[in-house]
């Protein structure tokens, strides 16, 4: 397990950036695991006000406690970068880019920001369980 990996779920907030209410979209997947595993998660999309039954919000920058909060991020790679400076803005050390939401440029900005970015094809919802347990989460499903 990947040390980003065990130090991202040890956060006691998440966001998923790029949240989706379309079922076929893995805004709406990434979203429904934090879900399914009882996780403080703030689904941020600025144009659905509801999905899954959860209120969302429109950007990062209304989350409640941005330092305690890790972000998955499910955005292009240009909508990334200004993700992750927002991040760095607000305090966010910790970020997951979803397979296809990094760049060269993303994964350079968060290294010379502070921000441990995990990507390189990681995926929530491959990688998360056993990260959850490296960190000693246990989640009632």
């Amino acid at each position: 397990m990947e040390p980003a990996i065990k130090a991202f779920f040890t956060t006691p907030r998440f966001a998923v950036v790029g949240a989706s209410a379309d079922t076929a979209k893995y805004g709406y997947k990434v979203f429904a695991w934090y879900l399914s595993h009882n996780m403080p998660v703030t689904g941020i999309n600025p144009k659905t006000p509801v999905i899954l039954s959860q209120q969302t919000v429109a950007d990062l920058d209304q989350i409640e406690s941005p330092g305690e909060t890790a972000v998955s991020v499910i955005t292009p790679p240009a909508v990334t970068l200004k993700v992750l400076q927002k991040a760095k803005q607000l305090g966010i050390e910790r970020v997951w880019c979803q397979p296809g939401s990094e760049s060269t440029e993303v994964l350079q900005f968060a290294k010379d920001n502070g921000i441990t970015c995990i990507a390189n094809g990681a995926c929530v919802l491959v990688d998360g369980e056993s990260g959850l347990q490296s960190a000693g989460r246990e989640w009632k499903l």
